[in-house]
């Protein structure tokens, strides 16, 4: 039987922010202070999964939830919300959204159930004020996922092309105009441009059903492995990479690949 329970983590962060006998950097934490946290203990959350590390991954749920915790505790003091009401508004939400599961509505595919989501959200009483189907875009995502999702939003009204042909003669188009722009040595120009060229692969990803974010994630990944061979190479032969050519160091890349597509032969993922 489990030693500590939600009610145990609330009582926790209730006495690590006593002014009588707590902890000081906790009574000095706001929800703003907060943030950072919250975002850091999310993306480790991330990781956790992408390693496929259970252990991990619960102790690293268990940080995210404290964060939850930790904020309506903050709340609880300003007299706004508990964590009580923070179970009530979710298990409420998640029962008025699943007409399927806890009423009597029937739905065929899981295009039906999205659909009856996005019209049961925009009866809810904190939606019904938006001016514009984007207004529901949270600002502060990162770029790529920002963008993923306006046009997401854009397109359930109709507004992008039948096929991945016009995406992708989109992408051409943004890539010539930042040539252009290049060309011109207009650096607002160029900044402008290549955030449509940016902008245009995010929705050619949207057609091809990749996440963008995940996709440069893994490119980023597989750079930090190849160039960390470099590093390797250049320590075995007792070089500093500032001496290395940038030839040399191509060809170590290129040697960090072959390696790189072996390896994955063996473990039967070609």
């Amino acid at each position: 039987m489990s030693q500590y329970d939600l009610q145990s983590l609330t009582a926790i962060i209730a006495r690590l922010r006593s002014k009588q006998g707590g902890c000081p950097w906790d009574l000095e934490q706001t929800h703003k202070s907060l943030i950072r946290n919250l975002l850091e203990e999310t993306y480790e959350v991330i990781e956790a999964i992408n390693q496929n590390n259970p252990q991990a991954l619960a102790d690293e749920l268990g940080d995210l939830l404290m964060q939850i915790v930790f904020h309506a505790q903050i709340a609880a003091e300003n007299n706004e919300f508990n964590i009580d009401d923070v179970i009530q508004a979710i298990c409420t939400k998640m029962i008025r959204r699943h007409p399927h599961v806890f009423a009597d509505t029937q739905v065929q595919s899981v295009e039906d159930v999205m659909s009856n989501w996005e019209i049961i959200k925009k009866q809810e009483q904190q939606n019904r004020n938006r001016k514009s189907i984007l207004d529901g875009v949270v600002p502060y995502l990162p770029a790529l996922m920002k963008a993923e999702k306006v046009q997401d939003k854009a397109g359930k009204v109709g507004f992008e092309w039948d096929k991945m042909d016009g995406a992708a003669d989109k992408l051409t188009e943004e890539l010539n105009e930042l040539q252009q722009a290049l060309k011109n040595q207009d650096e607002t120009e160029i900044e402008a441009e290549f955030g449509d060229l940016l902008f245009s692969l995010v929705n050619v990803a949207r057609y091809l059903k990749i996440d963008p974010e995940h996709a440069l994630n893994n490119t980023t990944d597989k750079f930090i492995r190849r160039f960390k061979y470099i590093e390797e190479q250049a320590q075995l032969q007792h070089r500093d990479l500032n001496e290395m050519s940038l030839e040399e160091m191509d060809q170590l890349w290129e040697k960090a690949k072959r390696l790189s597509i072996h390896n994955l032969k063996d473990q039967n993922y070609d």
